[in-house]
């Protein structure tokens, strides 16, 4: 079960959002598995069907984690046309086996759809999302 911090999950629904009709992406850093600061990323790709970490922006992202003692507890990217689900590429890009993959869809302007997985050697596994006060 991913536990979300109502503020956390509120950035990643407004990154999703305001980087609409493109794919936004980024992480969320944490100590022990614990959710505690988003960090956006520019999609390299700048498309509406897929993204891509800037490799330069992902190494300095990692380092000041690694630094920091941080891991990244949550890898989130947005669908803006189609169901937050992972698609192919999703998870043959999915290398960090202890990340929670939270997908959201921007297709409907009125509802974000926010939902968790873990995908371990390309097996996907939905998890439940439990929104935390704060």
């Amino acid at each position: 079960m991913l536990r979300l911090p109502a503020d956390i999950h509120d950035k990643i629904v407004a990154h999703a959002r305001r980087d609409h009709p493109d794919e936004a992406c980024g992480v969320v850093a944490g100590c022990g598995g614990l959710p505690e600061r988003v960090i956006e990323m520019d999609n390299a790709e700048r498309s509406p069907t897929f993204y891509r970490f800037d490799p330069i922006e992902q190494l300095h992202v990692w380092r000041e984690m690694e630094d920091r003692d941080e891991e990244p507890v949550v890898i989130y990217h947005s669908h803006t046309a189609t169901e937050a689900y992972p698609s192919r590429t999703d998870i043959a890009l999915a290398t960090e086996p202890a990340a929670h993959y939270v997908l959201v869809s921007t297709r409907d302007a009125d509802e974000a759809e926010l939902r968790s997985y873990r995908i371990v050697d390309g097996a996907v596994t939905e998890e439940p999302v439990e929104i935390l006060p704060g």
